[in-house]
C-alpha cells in the first residue's frame, strides 16, 4: 500500500541521482503511452507525475520516494518523432546512462499501449534490456479503452509477435489509470520484491 509518495530531484545524470541506498523502480515508454496518468494512479495523487496532452512531457530523470522506502523513477519516453535528432541522442544517452549504471534499480516497468500491435522501437528497446540483463516487466496502458475480446486478441498477438525472437517474456501487468486496474498488483509485486531483497 502507498501511503506517502514525495517527489525528491530531476536530472539529466545518473550521477547526480539520490544514493543508492534504497530500491529504485523505473517507469519507461514510449511517449503519449500514459506513464505519468498510471504513476499518479499508483500512488492516489493526480499532480505527483506531469500529465499532458502533448506527447514527451517528462525529459528528465525524475525521483519520488514512496513510504521512505523505495524510489519511484519516472524516465522520460522514448520514440518521440517531434524532438530533434540531438534531443532524442540526448534522451537516449540519459536513459542508457541511468540503466546501465544504476546498481540499486531492480526492475524496469516498460509501458505499452495496449490498443497497438508490437512496435520495431518497443521489441528493440527490450532486446537492449536483456542484452544488458536489466530486469523488466511489461505494462499494457488504457485497457479500458478496448472491449476484453479486443484487449485479449491483442495481447495474444503481441506476445506472439514476441515469441517469434524471444525465448521468453516477461511478466505482464494490464493496467488502466482510469478504472485503476493493476495498480493493486503492481503494488504487490514491488512489495514482494522489496521483500526478497531483505
Amino acid at each position: 500500500m502507498i501511503k506517502k509518495a514525495e517527489f525528491v530531484i530531476s536530472n539529466t545524470d545518473y550521477r547526480l541521482c539520490p544514493k543508492e541506498n534504497l530500491p529504485e523502480y523505473a517507469f519507461i515508454g514510449r511517449s503519449n503511452v500514459g506513464k505519468s496518468s498510471l504513476i499518479n494512479a499508483l500512488v492516489n495523487n493526480k499532480k505527483l507525475a506531469k500529465t499532458s496532452s502533448t506527447p514527451g512531457k517528462t525529459q528528465l530523470i525524475n525521483h519520488f520516494i514512496i513510504n521512505d522506502q523505495w524510489f519511484l523513477v519516472d524516465l522520460p519516453g522514448y520514440g518521440y518523432a517531434k524532438t530533434s535528432k540531438t534531443q532524442r541522442a540526448l534522451f537516449h544517452e540519459m536513459i542508457s546512462n541511468y540503466l546501465l549504471n544504476r546498481s540499486s534499480l531492480v526492475a524496469l516497468f516498460v509501458l505499452i499501449d495496449s490498443r497497438h500491435k508490437l512496435q520495431n522501437i518497443d521489441n528493440e528497446f527490450m532486446i537492449f534490456l536483456a542484452e544488458s540483463q536489466i530486469p523488466f516487466v511489461i505494462v499494457f496502458t488504457k485497457t479500458d479503452k478496448l472491449g476484453k475480446n479486443i484487449l485479449k486478441k491483442n495481447t495474444d498477438n503481441f506476445r506472439k509477435e514476441m515469441l517469434k525472437s524471444w525465448e521468453e517474456i516477461p511478466k505482464i501487468f494490464l493496467t488502466s489509470s482510469e478504472t485503476k486496474e493493476g495498480v493493486i498488483e503492481i503494488t504487490k509485486y514491488i512489495t514482494k520484491l522489496n521483500l526478497n531483497l531483505k
